[in-house]
C-alpha cells in the first residue's frame, strides 16, 4: 500500500516543553492505530528529543525544521548539522520551506541542503512553490525553475528518497486552501517536472505532499479529490485535538 505522508511543522510553537509534551503524546497515542498514514512531526529545536524519544514508534517519526549547510563540527554558531539530527532519532527534514526562503535561503542552498540530508540517510522534504499565480500560466515557468534548480546536482540514486511538498506561497494562511481540482493539476505538473530531472519510473514514484492552509475539515478532500500522497501541516499540527481528527480522517480515505 502506498502510505499517505503527514508532515507537522511546528514552526516556532509551542512555548513551553510541558505544552509540547502534550501535543506529541497525543500523537504518538494515535499513530499506532492508523493504517495506511504516517506522521512525522518537527517540533522545534529545543523539544525535539523530548517529543521524539528514542526507538522505533508504529507510524510515528521526527521531523526537523531545517538543517546547516555545514557537514562537519566546528565554529557555527547556531547551526545543527544532519549527523547532530540524525543521531538523536530525526528521519524527515524540512527544506526549502517558504518561509526559510522569504529570509534569503535561495535554490542553491535548498540543492546543498538536499544533497547533505540524503548523504546523511535522511528524507528530505524539499518545499516549493510560486508566490503568486497569473491568468498566462508564466508561474509554471518559474515554479519549473525553482524545481530543477533546487534538485541540482542530486544523483539519480537518491530520486526513491525525496520528498516533495507543494506549498503555494499566496495559499499559506489564507482562510481556504487551493483549490483541490487545481491541486491536482500543480501535483501532476510537479512529477513532470520531477520526471524530467530524474525521468518517468521517478516521476510517478515520488511523494508529493500540498501545504497551505490545511485543517481537519479539508484534509480529506485535498488529498482525495487533489490527488496527492500527504500533506504538510502548519498551525493545524499544534492543536492537538485538531491534528488527531485530521490524522483520523486522512488515514480513512480509500484509495
Amino acid at each position: 500500500m502506498n502510505k499517505k505522508l503527514i508532515v507537522g511543522n511546528w514552526k516556532m510553537n509551542p512555548t513551553t516543553l510541558d505544552e509540547a509534551q502534550k501535543i506529541a503524546r497525543k500523537i504518538k497515542r494515535i499513530a499506532p492505530t492508523l493504517t495506511s498514514t504516517e506522521v512525522v512531526i518537527a517540533p522545534p529545536y529545543p523539544f525535539m528529543t523530548s517529543c521524539g524519544g528514542r526507538g522505533i514508534m508504529k507510524h510515528f517519526h521526527l521531523g526537523s525544521q531545517s538543517v546547516s549547510i555545514q557537514i562537519d563540527s566546528g565554529p557555527f554558531t547556531g547551526e545543527v548539522s544532519a549527523p547532530m539530527l540524525k543521531d538523536i532519532g530525526v528521519e524527515y527534514v524540512i527544506i526549502g520551506h517558504s518561509e526559510q526562503r522569504a529570509r534569503g535561503e535561495s535554490d542553491a542552498t535548498v540543492s546543498v541542503k538536499t544533497k547533505i540530508v540524503l548523504d546523511a540517510g535522511l528524507v528530505p522534504v524539499v518545499c516549493v512553490g510560486e508566490i503568486s499565480r497569473d491568468e498566462t500560466g508564466a508561474y509554471l515557468d518559474v515554479l519549473k525553475e525553482q524545481i530543477k534548480n533546487s534538485l541540482a546536482d542530486i544523483a539519480q540514486k537518491f530520486a526513491a528518497d525525496i520528498v516533495l511538498a507543494y506549498e503555494p506561497v499566496w495559499a499559506i494562511g489564507a482562510p481556504e486552501p487551493m483549490k483541490n481540482e487545481d491541486i491536482h493539476e500543480s501535483s501532476i505538473f510537479v512529477k513532470k517536472v520531477f520526471s524530467d530531472i530524474f525521468g518517468p519510473d521517478a516521476g510517478i514514484k515520488v511523494k508529493i505532499l500540498y501545504g497551505g492552509s490545511v485543517n481537519y475539515r479539508n484534509a480529506p478532500d485535498i488529498i482525495s479529490i487533489g490527488k496527492v500522497d500527504g500533506l504538510l501541516v502548519g498551525r493545524e499540527s499544534v492543536n492537538a485535538p485538531g491534528f488527531v481528527e485530521l490524522l483520523k480522517a486522512v488515514d480513512n480515505i480509500d484509495r
